[in-house]
């Protein structure tokens, strides 16, 4: 056993061409902290309302809207931020979200919705984005707070009772198929079935 791990400590001591095999891994587990550090730190400063605010096109046009619904202000106290409502909370699907929203530094650098009236033209295209995505994954987002399970229906008004105990339960339906403008206001529904 002693003569197998002193053949193990000759490999990484004996050199590479200027540096020793451990001296090269210890360097490389010290850099992957180091990229792990500030990959993850960048991923929690882009996971914050401030800066999905800094931008003027979403402060300006998406977040003044929602400071006028529930999920800015309500009698309990409890608010919802930007990526409460628009990022995946599991770190996987996070990743996945955040390479998916890439996309909108691009449209940032081109100027795509820089302005109120461009903004307004894609609206619609944005939402549904939004909405296709939140059905595809069951309305995540919603059920980080709106736990399904802990509903009283009971205090709900009849339709919305009838709603989630037939609809929702039986995965029919999702958060997204009713709630659709529940904290920005709706494009232009004309043209669309069922509005």
């Amino acid at each position: 056993m002693w003569e197998l791990l002193k053949s193990y400590w000759q490999i990484l001591r004996r050199p590479s061409v200027h540096y020793s095999l451990g001296f090269l891994t210890l360097g490389g587990f010290i850099a992957g902290i180091i990229f792990w550090g500030g990959f993850n730190t960048a991923l929690e400063v882009t996971n914050t309302e401030q800066f999905c605010t800094s931008c003027h096109e979403m402060r300006d046009n998406v977040f003044e809207e929602m400071k006028t619904t529930i999920h800015y202000s309500n009698r309990s106290g409890v608010r919802a931020t930007c990526p409460d409502c628009h990022v995946p909370h599991n770190w996987t699907d996070k990743i996945a979200r955040k390479m998916q929203a890439s996309k909108e530094v691009w449209g940032k650098i081109f100027g795509t919705i820089s302005t109120r009236e461009k903004f307004l033209e894609k609206r619609r295209e944005l939402a549904e984005h939004e909405w296709a995505r939140l059905k595809a994954n069951d309305s995540l987002e919603c059920r980080n707070c709106h736990n399904f399970d802990y509903m009283d229906f009971t205090r709900q008004s009849k339709r919305a009772m009838e709603q989630h105990s037939t609809a929702l339960a039986s995965g029919e339906a999702t958060c997204i198929d009713c709630h659709k403008g529940i904290a920005h206001e709706l494009p232009d529904m004309s043209g669309v079935k069922g509005w």
